[in-house]
C-alpha cells in the first residue's frame, strides 16, 4: 500500500493494558519519511497509555491493516516537525506528546 506524507483518519488499534482486549479509537495520524504519527497535548489517554505498555500496535486505514510498533518520540524537534504537518493553525506551535510507529515489514 502506498501512503502519501501528510495526515489523514486511521484506527488506531492497542491492547488494552488492564484489560488484555483490543481497543480501537479513530485519530488523526501523520505520516512521515516511512513512520506513522500520532500525538497529544497531555499524556491521560487510554490509547497512549496502551500503547507504551504493549507497543505492538495495528494500524487500519483504507480498509487494510498495518502492523508495528510504537515508541515515544524524545526529539523535540521531531516533535514540532510532527506538530507543524498534523496542524496548521496555532496548535501546530503547541508541545505534545507525539508516539511514533515503525511498520513492520
Amino acid at each position: 500500500m502506498e501512503i502519501q506524507e501528510g495526515t489523514f483518519k486511521a484506527i488506531l488499534v492497542t491492547t488494552g493494558r488492564k484489560s488484555g482486549k483490543e481497543h480501537s479509537v479513530e485519530i488523526r495520524a501523520v505520516f512521515y519519511n516511512g513512520k506513522f504519527y500520532f500525538s497529544r497535548r497531555n499524556p491521560n489517554s487510554d490509547w497512549l497509555k496502551n500503547a507504551l505498555y504493549n507497543p505492538n500496535i495495528k494500524i487500519e486505514y483504507q480498509g487494510k491493516f498495518i502492523l508495528g510498533t510504537a515508541v515515544l518520540v524524545n526529539d523535540q524537534e521531531l516533535c514540532k516537525k510532527i506538530s507543524q504537518i498534523k496542524y496548521t493553525d496555532k496548535r501546530s506551535e503547541e508541545a505534545r506528546i507525539v508516539l511514533q510507529v515503525t511498520p513492520c515489514e
